[in-house]
């Protein structure tokens, strides 16, 4: 082994190549400009992953609004369904019917089977609306429900897997 050679704890021999250039790299000094040069990419790969996280971040203030949007109006619906539940009427109220709801002069609402058409000269109480009582107990107005049919046709095509949901998709308003 030369003088210019190294050995390892295991015993091998370490021998210099010629013409490495690695060694003339490590052997660079860098210059002030050099170092302004990296400050200057740390600097915008800074910028860069701020304004990766802000755009993220971005995206779910939107749909917590939205999840905030969607949990109001479930618990509106929630209390209109209940004040629905709590309106008298004479008669077993079955899901799978519609109901109709009249105000008496006194402003007591009460549901009735007989729409206003049925009552004919004989309605004498303010028409308030009809409604569908569903299989899970909710309320869903006459005037929205072929709209509820359409998107629970819908949801039901996707979870037989017989609809796209591309072009399930296009019809949601």
């Amino acid at each position: 082994m030369s003088d210019g050679d190294a050995s390892t704890s295991s015993g091998a021999t370490l021998v210099p190549i010629e013409n490495d250039t690695t060694a003339t790299k490590t052997a660079t000094h860098h210059t002030p400009l050099d170092l302004v040069e990296l400050a200057t990419q740390i600097q915008e790969a800074n910028q860069f992953v701020r304004a990766t996280a802000t755009n993220k971040l971005q995206v779910v203030l939107e749909q917590m609004r939205s999840l905030q949007q969607q949990a109001r109006t479930i618990l509106e619906d929630a209390t209109k369904d209940k004040q629905l539940h709590e309106v008298p009427c004479n008669f077993v109220k079955r899901p799978g019917k519609t109901y109709h709801l009249y105000k008496k002069e006194s402003g007591q609402l009460f549901f009735s089977m007989l729409s206003p058409g049925e009552w004919g000269q004989l309605l004498k109480h303010e028409y308030c609306g009809s409604y569908y009582l569903g299989l899970d107990h909710s309320w869903t107005p006459t005037t929205k429900l072929e709209q509820r049919n359409n998107d629970l046709t819908a949801i039901e095509g996707l979870l037989n897997g017989t609809k796209d949901i591309t072009k399930q998709l296009e019809h949601i308003k």
